[in-house]
């Protein structure tokens, strides 16, 4: 949260980086943003190997290889990993041991698992990678819990994503974890990006463009977002799309890779952040508007996604008028 996390944040290159991954760390976490109005996050690079390294797009990058500097990180980003079944430099893996005693946060993006995963720091815990990478995930390390049709997977501690794109998505999300969903908005709103995807999302959709002749689900989203404030149902869903119960449910899931009552109640929780901090309206208004109905059932759902109340949220992003 605003102020009181550890801003330091520190990607890891090596030899055969791959590019898009440490673009996407550097373009959401080291990208100067004083438009926002926060303190952002105090971005740099170190590299495993000695410079210059060599990228899988055939660019040079040069970087520090003082590993140490992981060590007093509030965030470590590895983005990605050259080869799953190479063991990670035990420099590297002892910098990653010590920074998650000292309490940091290690993010993964795509193959990049494989090297929190020889840390042994995923030992126990739920964890994700591309899907075709997750049988070799699993089968290497059985003590892993590996998510195989997941976005990405937040411990607290420890986050892994899916495949490179997902990692946009993992870290927005931690955007989100540390300055509130209207900062986490206005940053996606900038990549040009879907503001958020939940982790339990499906990592490829059946559908993923409708065929030719056949409506998009897009208008019927854009309605259900007009009227969270109202019940709306599954129903009423297929209804505005003109559909039957049955059929609506499964071009939903097929097209958007979720059902649709679970849509609805991520953008009901969306929107009760936002009016949690942007209004000081009491907690039964925000679930009223938010489509709730009633503080409990807000209470509730708004807990299971972001892991605190709605009053502790509150307290945590509330932006001063």
């Amino acid at each position: 949260m605003t102020g009181v996390f550890n801003r330091r944040l520190v990607a890891v290159a090596y030899d055969g980086l791959c590019s898009f991954e440490i673009g996407v760390a550097s373009e959401l976490f080291g990208l100067p943003r004083p438009e926002l109005g926060v303190e952002w996050y105090d971005y740099e690079v170190v590299s495993v190997d000695p410079g210059p390294i060599r990228t899988l797009g055939g660019m040079t990058v040069f970087a520090p290889t003082d590993l140490t500097r992981i060590e007093a990180a509030g965030t470590v980003v590895l983005p990605g990993w050259r080869d799953p079944q190479e063991l990670p430099p035990p420099a590297l893996l002892k910098a990653l041991q010590v920074a998650n005693e000292r309490g940091s946060r290690i993010m993964s993006i795509c193959s990049g698992v494989f090297i929190l995963a020889a840390s042994g720091l995923l030992d126990g815990q739920m964890a994700t990678t591309h899907w075709h990478y997750t049988d070799l995930l699993a089968s290497m390390y059985p003590d892993i819990d590996v998510q195989p049709d997941v976005l990405y997977v937040d411990n607290g501690a420890t986050l892994t994503s899916a495949g490179s794109a997902a990692g946009i998505d993992l870290g927005l999300h931690l955007i989100r974890r540390d300055y509130g969903a209207a900062i986490a908005n206005q940053v996606a709103r900038r990549l040009i990006v879907a503001p958020h995807r939940s982790g339990g999302q499906a990592q490829f959709v059946s559908t993923p463009v409708p065929p030719t002749g056949e409506v998009s689900m897009a208008s019927t989203l854009s309605w259900a977002i007009e009227h969270l404030a109202e019940s709306l149902t599954v129903a009423d869903l297929a209804d505005q799309a003109a559909m039957s119960p049955r059929t609506f449910a499964r071009r939903f899931r097929d097209e958007m890779g979720v059902a649709p009552h679970r849509w609805l109640v991520q953008q009901r929780v969306g929107l009760a952040q936002r009016l949690l901090e942007t209004t000081m309206k009491p907690i039964d208004v925000v679930a009223a508007e938010s489509g709730f109905v009633s503080a409990p059932t807000l209470r509730h759902h708004f807990l299971r996604a972001t892991k605190t109340t709605p009053t502790g949220y509150r307290a945590s992003f509330r932006v001063p008028s």
